[in-house]
């Protein structure tokens, strides 16, 4: 059996449990071993980045044109495979029970903030949102969305804030430039280091005075492939 690139990044990428970068790809490649036969694995030694950005590309577009149940994103600044959006409603059904928690609208909103306008202190944040932030900030730490980045030069030192790895990879974002409703975050922003009133968006950023520490679950219905 003759063994081909893109079969070799095809089958690294079905077992693997993160996105891969080509660089990380090419590691892979280089350090596999195979003691009971060194002759299938050399060949792959030396590829190049170049050549596995090519197969994953070849490797795209026959998903594409055979219309396979899955595809190949680039997610987190990786590669991954994941099933298309069309087969949600059945892989929700198998996956109910091991479903991610999700979370509250006041957390989705507190995410998105920081997500923008990261490295960011509690106090920025609360100062945006309106209300305190200190319970959701908890729990988005517990759940891995965001991570402490580092401390600001303001008295007393506060804890910056910044996302994480996995929340590029569980919303399936490439970069933070994929994050939706990024316009009405930045004017928010602005009026915030202009201390001006923020603009009118009741509709989707009302301020929440419901408990911020009711994070029960976490909405990942647009990533259920």
């Amino acid at each position: 059996m003759t063994i081909e690139l893109k079969q070799i990044i095809e089958a690294v990428l079905f077992s693997a449990e993160r996105p891969l970068t080509t660089r990380q790809l090419r590691g892979i490649l280089a350090e596999a071993v195979d003691e009971d036969n060194p002759g299938l694995i050399e060949p792959f030694r030396n590829v190049r980045e170049a050549q596995i950005a090519a197969a994953l590309e070849e490797l795209k577009t026959a998903y594409e044109l055979n219309q396979h149940a899955f595809q190949l994103v680039e997610i987190a600044g990786g590669w991954r495979l994941v099933s298309r959006p069309t087969y949600a409603p059945w892989l929700k059904k198998l996956l109910d029970e091991a479903r991610p928690y999700r979370l509250t609208p006041p957390s989705l909103e507190t995410l998105s903030i920081i997500a923008l306008r990261q490295p960011i202190c509690r106090a920025d944040i609360a100062a945006i949102r309106g209300v305190e932030v200190d319970g959701v900030v908890k729990t988005l730490l517990e759940k891995d969305l965001i991570t402490i980045v580092g401390k600001s030069d303001a008295p007393g030192r506060p804890m910056l804030y910044g996302t994480t790895q996995k929340f590029l990879e569980h919303f399936g974002l490439r970069s933070l430039e994929d994050m939706p409703r990024a316009t009405e975050l930045k004017l928010r922003a602005a009026a915030l280091k202009t201390e001006q009133p923020p603009p009118a968006a009741e509709d989707e950023f009302a301020a929440d005075d419901d408990d911020d520490d009711d994070d029960d679950d976490y909405d990942d219905e647009e990533h259920d492939e």
